[in-house]
């Protein structure tokens, strides 16, 4: 099993941490707990952090003479430069962060899909949507790192996304405070094949940032290797661009394989590329014959382990925990 950097993530204080929201309510978040045993959490609720009391009259953004403005709802008060002034200072000196999970539609934290009113008045009509303060201050300064908010995490996809550009980023996080040029190289390396998946495009010219043929030092080199890497996990990857891979690292073994072995792992490429299975037993499958054939470089691949296992869920509709409808 591989060995993780404990990722550092901004989290709301709401979502498992404090009876902070502005009910005095706190919101179970499974994503949140599950990942409390891998993660390093700063959590943070920029409502009480400017001064507003628990519980407290619930903030909206309205728009007015052309522009955002966050008002308490009942009593009219206006907190927009107070929350401008926590934002800056806030995520100034957060130091080095590798992610964020924040409340999902919260007009402070909310990252899209926050309700834009025509007035504070309660009977005001919803004329847009927006990010929230924070949030939007976040997405602003660190536009390259995984932000998401409770509410989109609990997509499969969704997930497995922000859980590996999370832990690949805390990994190179800790390449960087190393500074020495091997640990480039074996975190570029190990992670061919996942940043293969990603963008073969960007996956060239880290190599190509590796191979340092111009003699650059280790500050300079790493620099340029984090700006294609951010590029390189911008995006999720296409469903095709897993099987690509997948196929070439069956190139390693198709001369070692019985006609029949082939055939099974070509019968999973092509249900997952039908949408009839996942990825899993074709990935499986080269794992396996990775270990069989001791292909070490194979074996030490992200792309079989990109986050903790411990992380990895099968959706309970498909795994032996679904409730029995007989019973």
């Amino acid at each position: 099993m591989r060995k993780f950097v404990r990722p550092k993530v901004v989290v709301s204080r709401c979502l498992g941490f404090d009876h902070c929201r502005y009910n005095g309510g706190i919101i179970s978040s499974p994503i949140v707990a599950n990942l409390m045993e891998y993660v390093e959490f700063l959590p943070v609720c920029p409502e009480v952090e400017i001064g507003l009391g628990v519980p407290r009259d619930p903030l909206r953004i309205i728009l007015e003479n052309g522009e955002h403005r966050l008002i308490q709802s009942t009593s009219g008060r206006d907190v927009t430069e107070a929350m401008d002034a926590f934002c800056t200072d806030f995520l100034g000196s957060a130091g080095e962060i590798d992610g964020f999970i924040l409340k999902y539609r919260s007009p402070s934290c909310g990252i899209k899909d926050v309700k834009v009113y025509q007035s504070a008045t309660l009977k005001s009509a919803v004329i847009g949507k927006s990010s929230g303060y924070f949030g939007g201050a976040v997405l602003k300064a660190f536009p390259y790192l995984p932000v998401e908010d409770e509410g989109r995490l609990r997509n499969s996809r969704i997930k497995e996304h922000f859980m590996t550009r999370l832990f690949m980023l805390a990994s190179f996080r800790n390449v960087k405070s190393e500074g020495r040029m091997r640990d480039i190289v074996t975190f570029h390396s190990e992670n061919k094949y996942l940043l293969m998946v990603y963008s073969q495009e960007e996956l060239r010219k880290l190599g190509t940032i590796v191979a340092n043929k111009e003699k650059k030092t280790f500050q300079e080199l790493v620099s340029e290797y984090e700006k294609h890497l951010y590029s390189a996990l911008s995006r999720p990857p296409k469903y095709t661009s897993s099987i690509n891979v997948l196929m070439h690292a069956f190139g390693h073994f198709s001369e070692k394989l019985s006609s029949q072995e082939k055939a099974l792992f070509f019968d999973w490429i092509q249900k997952y590329r039908d949408g009839k299975a996942s990825l899993c037993p074709a990935i499986s499958t080269i794992r396996s014959w990775a270990v069989r054939f001791q292909d070490q470089y194979l074996t030490n691949q992200t792309l079989f382990e990109p986050y903790p296992e411990g992380l990895m869920e099968v959706d309970h509709i498909d795994s032996h925990l679904r409730a029995d409808l007989w019973e």
